[in-house]
């Protein structure tokens, strides 16, 4: 998420795993043993019921985030496992802890390799990224003027790789909402019932899936070609975005399985044009394209 302070990114972020279905059993006893071996696992707690939530700070080494250490242990993104990683203020993390990232989100795994032994831990995280637009915070703001030089704002947004932007799925601004906005906005849809949708998507996800994995983000690519059916338009659609917006192969992947996400939501038989296309669009910033 890019927004200037004050715009809650925070507090969406926590909200994120109140969405999420609930821990199946084996789920549970996964995020358990990790917690276990990570010696955080209250001696109350038989087992871990809820999705972690894990906001380590900036300043976090890359042993804390993704683990390490003389004794291997496990890192943030193991302790979110099936749960949420948040990182806010993302560009300020150290680059070598931001390039680690892509292995857990590519794998849904870390492996710690030592020179008498290898460890390997579960990862398979949703990753929320927060960020100011610039390094002043207020570019694109309505009310407050940028003071950011060009050259800054190349170096702050260059300490985000390529190859790392294009494992994250979602790209939304977030703009600045005044306190009056707030109140005249009036009350939202609840999480329950979000929630109860996206149990209805998952449970289409399972059926279509077939146990070979547990959702659409973690489709490999021979299962994205043999299970994600676009259509004739949705196809012409994410081939014509390839060319013009130079997407990798992987990126277009990505797009696949974030468009049959948006049709299992609306409960579609297929993914058509508009589920490519809106896919396509967490993608792209504005003025690309």
């Amino acid at each position: 998420m890019v927004g200037p302070p004050g715009s809650g990114k925070t507090m969406l972020a926590r909200r994120l795993p109140t969405i999420m279905p609930a821990l199946t059993v084996d789920e549970a006893i996964a995020v358990t043993r990790v917690h276990s071996v990570a010696g955080l696992l209250p001696s109350h707690v038989p087992l871990v019921d809820r999705r972690p939530f894990r906001a380590p700070h900036h300043s976090t080494s890359v042993a804390g985030l993704v683990g390490g250490g003389s004794s291997p242990r496990p890192g943030e993104v193991s302790l979110a496992h099936l749960g949420v990683l948040f990182l806010d203020e993302f560009p300020e993390f150290r680059l070598s802890a931001l390039e680690a990232l892509r292995q857990p989100l590519e794998d849904g795994e870390v492996t710690i390799s030592r020179a008498l032994t290898s460890v390997t831990y579960p990862a398979r995280i949703t990753l929320v990224a927060a960020m100011n637009p610039c390094p002043c915070g207020f570019r694109g703001d309505r009310e407050r003027q940028c003071t950011c030089p060009g050259y800054r704002l190349q170096q702050y947004r260059s300490r985000l790789s390529g190859p790392l932007l294009d494992r994250i799925d979602l790209r939304l601004e977030v703009a600045r909402v005044p306190p009056r906005e707030h109140r005249l906005a009036g009350r939202g849809e609840s999480s329950a019932a979000v929630r109860e949708r996206v149990e209805g998507a998952r449970r289409r996800q399972r059926a279509r899936l077939g146990g070979e994995v547990t959702a659409n983000a973690h489709m490999t690519a021979p299962q994205v070609r043999r299970l994600c059916r676009l259509d004739t338009a949705a196809t012409a659609l994410l081939d014509r975005a390839y060319d013009r917006l130079h997407l990798s192969a992987r990126a277009c992947d990505r797009v696949a399985k974030v468009a049959q996400t948006i049709a299992d939501l609306e409960a579609a038989a297929g993914i058509a044009a508009v589920h490519v296309a809106e896919a396509l669009s967490y993608r792209v910033e504005r003025g690309q394209g």
